[in-house]
Order: structure tokens, then sequence, then C-alpha cells
């Protein structure tokens, strides 16, 4: 992103505990960035206790304090964030596009053109996609944590390759975090993905109950319960780099009881609706 003083790209860019604002290595300080809220900077600094200085002979030893603790109250995109969001959206709507012999099959269960229902399953996939990722960024930047989508090249071709592929694998591109945290921060920030698809597998699963068979609204929950489910359950797996592994890690209770519902939620749906599975 660009320094918000000079304008330079910077590829990580300082955050000002301050401001809140974004700035290159040159410009992080406050002072050095005119920083309305420097004021704040220099009251710590004449508040806190002076450094400790002692020792024996040639060696010396300090102690320093640094306040800590500012929490980004601002949700906020860049114009790069946005491009590689919708080219990822454009990718993941592909995949839904692609399913067309299901979309033929699924013709003779709800009565609804073939070409429809692959729209349908192209809105419900990017819809997936984009909730599952600004889970991630939204609690990422609660934190105080710089959070922005990037198109990864292996997962952009990967995405590419399961639109002409029998084998379907959504995963343009992940949220790239950056900022000192712990197994705490990365823990609440990794299961935001999945327990939003919980969320809305809930939501839509008890839509299904309550809407007429074949009805338009009808498919389009049952393809967001379905996908939601299966998307929950694949990503807390504690395993590798997917959340799951991040959730287990920080708190097997928390991982345990999410990962128990979205397989709870994937079975009801498979028995009550064996066909979509």
């Amino acid at each position: 992103m660009k320094c918000q003083y000079c304008g330079r790209d910077e590829a990580l860019p300082f955050k000002c505990q301050y401001c809140e604002g974004f700035f290159c290595a040159e410009h992080r300080l406050p002072e050095n960035h005119a920083c309305p809220e420097g004021w704040r900077a220099k009251a710590l600094r004449e508040e806190a206790p002076q450094p400790i200085i002692g020792g024996k002979g040639e060696y010396e030893y300090t102690v320093t304090y640094t306040p800590y603790g500012f929490k980004s109250k601002r949700f906020w995109f860049s114009q790069t964030e946005l491009k590689h969001l919708v080219v990822s959206a454009l990718l993941v709507m592909g995949v839904g596009l692609s399913w067309v012999l299901f979309a033929f099959f699924s013709t003779n269960l709800f009565e609804i053109p073939p070409s429809e229902i692959l729209l349908i399953m192209a809105f419900v996939f990017a819809c997936i996609f984009l909730f599952h990722e600004i889970a991630h960024k939204i609690v990422a930047q609660h934190y105080g944590l710089w959070a922005e989508f990037r198109l990864t090249l292996f997962g952009a071709l990967l995405t590419l390759l399961s639109i002409i592929s029998p084998f379907k694998i959504v995963s343009p591109g992940a949220v790239m975090i950056v900022g000192a945290s712990g197994k705490e921060t990365v823990g609440k920030t990794a299961i935001a993905g999945p327990l939003t698809n919980i969320i809305f597998c809930a939501v839509s699963f008890a839509f299904t109950l309550l809407l007429p068979q074949g009805n338009y609204f009808f498919v389009l929950a049952l393809f967001s319960a379905a996908l939601n489910a299966f998307i929950a359950v694949l990503n807390l797996v504690p395993l590798g780099i997917l959340d799951g592994w991040k959730v287990f890690n920080w708190n097997k209770i928390v991982w345990a009881t999410a990962f128990s519902s979205s397989v709870v939620l994937l079975i009801a749906i498979s028995v009550l609706y064996p066909f979509i599975l």
C-alpha cells in the first residue's frame, strides 16, 4: 500500500498506533508524518518511568518502555485489494458455472432450467468465498493488524484449473496479515472464516425447512447450506495451513465446538437432502 505521508509504495507498511495511519519506514514515527495525535506519544514518553541504567565495568543494562494496546477502529479496503477480490470472485464464480452436469441433474429435482441453476451456484460460490475472507480481515483489523486480501499465483492457477476439471478447488488467494500477534489473536482471526460459514449454513438450512421445495429461494438456500457446511468442515481440519490448525493451537474447546457443529450440520443436510452432496 502507499505511505499516507509521501505516497511511496510500501510492501510492509508501518501502522501508527496513535492516528492509525500507514506509513513507510522513513515516516513511521509520529514526528515524521505530522501525526495529529502526536501529543499522545509525547505525553506517554514524559510520563513513562526513566530507563534504568546500571551495571559494572564496561557493561550497561537498560530497560525501555513502549506503549501498546491500541486497536484499529476502522475497516477499510485498498484499491489493490479490491482488484484482487474482484478477480478472485470471478474465478470462484467460474467454478460455480462449471458444474454443468450437476445443473442438468438438478433440473429433474427442482424443475428449474440448468442455466438458472448454474447462475445460482455461481452466486453462492462467490458469496461464500467473499464473506469467509472478509470475516478474517475484519477480526485481524479489529486487533490492529494490517490485513489485506491478495491473489496467489498457485491458488489462482488451481482455481482456474478447477473450472475445466472434475475436481473443484476454490482457493485463489488469502488474507495476508502483518503485525505482532499471539496464539489468541491468530486463533480468533482464523475461526472468523469458518464461523461465518457455520452461521450462514444454519440460517440457510432453517430456510430450506420453511420454504416449499422447487422454489428458487429454496434452491438458493439449499446450495448455500450444503456448500457452507462443507467449506466449514474442510477449513476446520487441524492440519497444515488450514484455519483449523490455528484454532486448535489456540483453544481446543473452541475448535471442537466449531468442528462438531459443522459436522452435525453437514450430516443433517446429507440425511435430509441426500441428492445435494
